[in-house]
Protein backbone atom coordinates (compact mmCIF):
# COMPACT_ATOMS: atom_id res chain seq x y z
CA UNK A 1 0.00 0.00 0.00
CA UNK A 2 1.37 3.42 -0.96
CA UNK A 3 1.01 6.34 1.40
CA UNK A 4 0.36 9.72 -0.23
CA UNK A 5 0.93 13.09 1.42
CA UNK A 6 -0.87 16.17 0.20
CA UNK A 7 1.82 18.65 1.24
CA UNK A 8 2.50 22.03 -0.45
CA UNK A 9 5.94 23.09 -1.62
CA UNK A 10 8.15 23.86 1.38
CA UNK A 11 8.53 27.45 2.49
CA UNK A 12 11.90 29.15 1.98
CA UNK A 13 14.47 27.61 4.32
CA UNK A 14 16.13 30.31 6.45
CA UNK A 15 18.93 28.22 7.98
CA UNK A 16 22.55 27.80 6.85
CA UNK A 17 23.54 24.50 5.28
CA UNK A 18 26.36 23.73 7.74
CA UNK A 19 25.56 23.23 11.42
CA UNK A 20 28.12 22.84 14.22
CA UNK A 21 27.33 19.76 16.33
CA UNK A 22 27.00 20.52 20.06
CA UNK A 23 28.62 23.89 19.49
CA UNK A 24 32.03 22.96 18.12
CA UNK A 25 32.07 19.25 17.59
CA UNK A 26 34.97 17.87 19.60
CA UNK A 27 37.24 20.93 19.65
CA UNK A 28 35.77 22.21 22.93
CA UNK A 29 33.59 20.72 25.68
CA UNK A 30 30.29 19.91 23.99
CA UNK A 31 27.13 21.84 24.80
CA UNK A 32 28.95 24.70 26.54
CA UNK A 33 29.12 28.38 25.72
CA UNK A 34 32.85 27.90 25.14
CA UNK A 35 32.04 25.39 22.39
CA UNK A 36 29.68 27.85 20.71
CA UNK A 37 32.43 30.47 20.72
CA UNK A 38 34.89 28.04 19.15
CA UNK A 39 32.36 27.04 16.49
CA UNK A 40 31.72 30.70 15.73
CA UNK A 41 35.47 31.34 15.45
CA UNK A 42 35.52 28.81 12.61
CA UNK A 43 32.83 30.75 10.76
CA UNK A 44 29.76 28.72 11.76
CA UNK A 45 26.48 30.60 12.01
CA UNK A 46 24.23 27.72 13.09
CA UNK A 47 24.65 25.37 16.00
CA UNK A 48 23.01 22.20 17.28
CA UNK A 49 22.66 21.54 21.00
CA UNK A 50 20.85 19.21 23.40
CA UNK A 51 18.43 20.60 25.98
CA UNK A 52 16.79 18.94 28.97
CA UNK A 53 15.14 20.15 32.18
CA UNK A 54 16.52 20.33 35.69
CA UNK A 55 14.34 18.99 38.49
CA UNK A 56 12.97 22.51 39.04
CA UNK A 57 12.20 23.09 35.36
CA UNK A 58 15.20 25.06 34.09
CA UNK A 59 16.14 24.19 30.47
CA UNK A 60 19.90 23.59 30.21
CA UNK A 61 22.34 21.99 27.80
CA UNK A 62 23.41 18.37 28.22
CA UNK A 63 23.38 15.38 25.89
CA UNK A 64 23.47 12.37 28.19
CA UNK A 65 20.83 11.26 30.67
CA UNK A 66 23.53 11.19 33.33
CA UNK A 67 26.31 13.56 34.33
CA UNK A 68 29.40 11.32 34.60
CA UNK A 69 30.83 11.70 31.10
CA UNK A 70 30.90 15.49 30.81
CA UNK A 71 30.89 16.88 34.37
CA UNK A 72 32.82 16.32 37.58
CA UNK A 73 29.79 15.61 39.85
CA UNK A 74 31.44 17.76 42.52
CA UNK A 75 28.36 19.74 43.54
CA UNK A 76 26.12 16.70 44.02
CA UNK A 77 25.45 15.28 47.48
CA UNK A 78 27.60 12.24 48.32
CA UNK A 79 26.04 9.09 46.88
CA UNK A 80 23.48 11.02 44.81
CA UNK A 81 22.37 9.36 41.58
CA UNK A 82 23.94 11.16 38.59
CA UNK A 83 20.70 11.42 36.56
CA UNK A 84 20.84 15.04 35.41
CA UNK A 85 17.10 15.71 35.45
CA UNK A 86 16.82 14.63 39.08
CA UNK A 87 18.85 17.59 40.38
CA UNK A 88 17.92 21.25 40.85
CA UNK A 89 19.54 23.88 38.68
CA UNK A 90 21.49 25.37 41.59
CA UNK A 91 23.46 22.13 42.00
CA UNK A 92 23.86 21.60 38.25
CA UNK A 93 25.11 25.16 37.76
CA UNK A 94 28.07 24.49 40.09
CA UNK A 95 29.42 21.50 38.14
CA UNK A 96 32.58 21.67 36.06
CA UNK A 97 31.51 20.82 32.51
CA UNK A 98 34.83 21.59 30.84
CA UNK A 99 37.64 19.90 32.75
CA UNK A 100 36.84 16.48 31.29
CA UNK A 101 37.76 17.83 27.85
CA UNK A 102 41.03 19.58 28.67
CA UNK A 103 42.66 21.73 31.33
CA UNK A 104 42.11 24.82 29.20
CA UNK A 105 38.36 24.52 29.77
CA UNK A 106 38.39 23.53 33.44
CA UNK A 107 35.60 25.27 35.32
CA UNK A 108 33.37 25.82 32.27
CA UNK A 109 29.79 25.56 33.55
CA UNK A 110 26.72 23.93 32.08
CA UNK A 111 24.83 26.70 30.27
CA UNK A 112 21.13 27.41 30.46
CA UNK A 113 19.13 27.68 27.27
CA UNK A 114 18.69 31.35 28.20
CA UNK A 115 22.46 31.91 28.09
CA UNK A 116 22.75 30.26 24.69
CA UNK A 117 19.80 32.29 23.42
CA UNK A 118 21.53 35.53 24.46
CA UNK A 119 24.70 34.48 22.62
CA UNK A 120 22.82 33.50 19.46
CA UNK A 121 20.44 36.43 19.27
CA UNK A 122 23.18 38.98 20.04
CA UNK A 123 25.30 37.65 17.17
CA UNK A 124 22.62 36.73 14.63
CA UNK A 125 23.30 33.00 14.91
CA UNK A 126 20.80 30.20 14.30
CA UNK A 127 20.03 27.29 16.59
CA UNK A 128 18.80 23.71 16.36
CA UNK A 129 17.55 22.66 19.79
CA UNK A 130 17.38 18.90 20.22
CA UNK A 131 14.90 18.16 23.01
CA UNK A 132 16.46 15.48 25.26
CA UNK A 133 13.88 14.59 27.95
CA UNK A 134 14.65 12.69 31.11
CA UNK A 135 12.76 9.38 31.05
CA UNK A 136 9.19 9.94 32.20
CA UNK A 137 9.13 13.67 31.33
CA UNK A 138 8.90 13.47 27.55
CA UNK A 139 5.83 15.57 26.78
CA UNK A 140 6.32 18.14 29.58
CA UNK A 141 9.92 18.66 28.48
CA UNK A 142 8.76 19.39 24.94
CA UNK A 143 6.19 21.83 26.25
CA UNK A 144 8.58 23.71 28.54
CA UNK A 145 11.45 23.89 26.07
CA UNK A 146 9.10 25.24 23.40
CA UNK A 147 7.66 27.82 25.80
CA UNK A 148 11.10 29.05 26.78
CA UNK A 149 12.29 29.11 23.17
CA UNK A 150 9.30 31.20 22.11
CA UNK A 151 9.96 33.69 24.90
CA UNK A 152 13.73 33.85 24.44
CA UNK A 153 13.50 34.36 20.67
CA UNK A 154 10.47 36.67 20.79
CA UNK A 155 10.75 39.22 18.01
CA UNK A 156 13.66 37.41 16.31
CA UNK A 157 13.06 36.87 12.60
CA UNK A 158 14.27 33.26 12.47
CA UNK A 159 13.11 31.03 15.30
CA UNK A 160 15.11 28.03 16.55
CA UNK A 161 14.41 24.65 15.00
CA UNK A 162 13.12 22.20 17.64
CA UNK A 163 13.97 18.56 16.98
CA UNK A 164 13.72 15.29 18.87
CA UNK A 165 13.84 11.53 18.48
CA UNK A 166 10.98 11.44 20.99
CA UNK A 167 7.54 11.77 19.45
CA UNK A 168 5.91 12.67 22.78
CA UNK A 169 8.37 15.55 23.22
CA UNK A 170 7.51 16.89 19.77
CA UNK A 171 3.81 16.52 20.58
CA UNK A 172 4.40 18.67 23.64
CA UNK A 173 6.28 21.28 21.62
CA UNK A 174 3.52 21.36 19.00
CA UNK A 175 0.81 21.78 21.63
CA UNK A 176 2.68 24.52 23.50
CA UNK A 177 4.06 26.64 20.64
CA UNK A 178 2.77 25.42 17.28
CA UNK A 179 4.37 28.32 15.40
CA UNK A 180 7.91 27.14 16.16
CA UNK A 181 9.52 24.99 13.44
CA UNK A 182 10.04 21.33 14.28
CA UNK A 183 12.02 18.39 12.92
CA UNK A 184 11.75 14.66 13.53
CA UNK A 185 15.05 12.91 14.27
CA UNK A 186 15.46 9.38 12.91
CA UNK A 187 18.37 7.12 13.85
CA UNK A 188 17.17 3.93 12.13
CA UNK A 189 14.00 2.77 10.41
CA UNK A 190 13.42 0.28 13.27
CA UNK A 191 11.03 -1.86 11.27
CA UNK A 192 8.96 1.06 10.02
CA UNK A 193 8.74 2.14 6.40
CA UNK A 194 9.70 5.56 5.17
CA UNK A 195 6.01 6.19 4.62
CA UNK A 196 5.30 5.54 8.31
CA UNK A 197 8.09 7.85 9.48
CA UNK A 198 6.92 10.58 7.11
CA UNK A 199 3.42 10.05 8.47
CA UNK A 200 4.67 10.72 12.00
CA UNK A 201 6.42 13.88 10.84
CA UNK A 202 3.32 15.05 8.97
CA UNK A 203 1.10 14.52 12.01
CA UNK A 204 3.57 16.48 14.13
CA UNK A 205 3.52 19.28 11.54
CA UNK A 206 7.29 19.09 11.16
CA UNK A 207 9.17 21.12 8.60
CA UNK A 208 12.23 18.86 8.54
CA UNK A 209 13.45 15.29 8.79
CA UNK A 210 16.84 14.99 10.50
CA UNK A 211 18.44 11.61 9.77
CA UNK A 212 21.41 9.51 10.53
CA UNK A 213 23.26 10.41 7.32
CA UNK A 214 23.43 6.77 6.19
CA UNK A 215 19.64 6.65 5.81
CA UNK A 216 19.56 9.16 2.97
CA UNK A 217 19.50 7.59 -0.48
CA UNK A 218 18.14 8.71 -3.81
CA UNK A 219 14.88 6.94 -2.99
CA UNK A 220 14.43 8.28 0.55
CA UNK A 221 15.32 11.82 -0.55
CA UNK A 222 12.65 11.72 -3.26
CA UNK A 223 10.05 10.43 -0.80
CA UNK A 224 10.83 13.03 1.87
CA UNK A 225 10.98 15.90 -0.61
CA UNK A 226 7.72 14.83 -2.22
CA UNK A 227 6.14 15.00 1.24
CA UNK A 228 7.32 18.61 1.57
CA UNK A 229 10.11 18.22 4.12
CA UNK A 230 13.54 19.76 4.37
CA UNK A 231 16.29 17.16 4.78
CA UNK A 232 19.10 17.33 7.35
CA UNK A 233 21.81 14.83 8.27
CA UNK A 234 23.86 14.02 11.36
CA UNK A 235 26.76 13.57 12.12
CA UNK A 236 28.63 14.20 8.87
CA UNK A 237 32.40 14.12 9.35
CA UNK A 238 33.67 12.51 6.14
CA UNK A 239 34.19 14.72 3.06
CA UNK A 240 33.09 12.02 0.60
CA UNK A 241 29.88 11.47 2.57
CA UNK A 242 29.29 15.21 2.75
CA UNK A 243 29.61 15.47 -1.01
CA UNK A 244 27.21 12.53 -1.50
CA UNK A 245 24.60 14.27 0.64
CA UNK A 246 25.08 17.57 -1.16
CA UNK A 247 24.71 15.81 -4.50
CA UNK A 248 21.47 14.24 -3.29
CA UNK A 249 20.12 17.73 -2.64
CA UNK A 250 19.82 17.64 1.16
CA UNK A 251 19.44 20.92 3.01
CA UNK A 252 21.65 20.71 6.07
CA UNK A 253 24.68 18.87 7.44
CA UNK A 254 25.45 18.65 11.16
CA UNK A 255 29.17 18.11 11.71
CA UNK A 256 31.83 17.72 14.39
CA UNK A 257 34.51 18.81 11.89
CA UNK A 258 34.14 22.53 12.27
CA UNK A 259 37.89 22.76 11.68
CA UNK A 260 37.64 20.96 8.34
CA UNK A 261 34.43 21.95 6.58
CA UNK A 262 34.09 25.58 5.62
CA UNK A 263 30.52 26.59 6.42
CA UNK A 264 28.36 27.94 3.65
CA UNK A 265 25.07 29.84 3.82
Amino acid sequence: MTTHFATPHPAPWPYPRWIAHRGAGTLAPENTLAAFRVGASHGYRMFECDVKLSRDGVPFLLHDDTLERTTDLSALPPGAAPVAGHHPWQALSELDAGGWHSAAYAGEPLPTLAAIARFCTANGYFLNIEIKPTVGTERPTGEVVAQHAARLWQGVAVQPLLTSFDIAALEGALAAQPQLPRGLLIHALDGQTWGQWLGHATRLQCQAIVCNHELWSAESVVLAKAAGFRLLSYTVNDPHEAQRLLDLGTDGLITDRVDYFRPQS
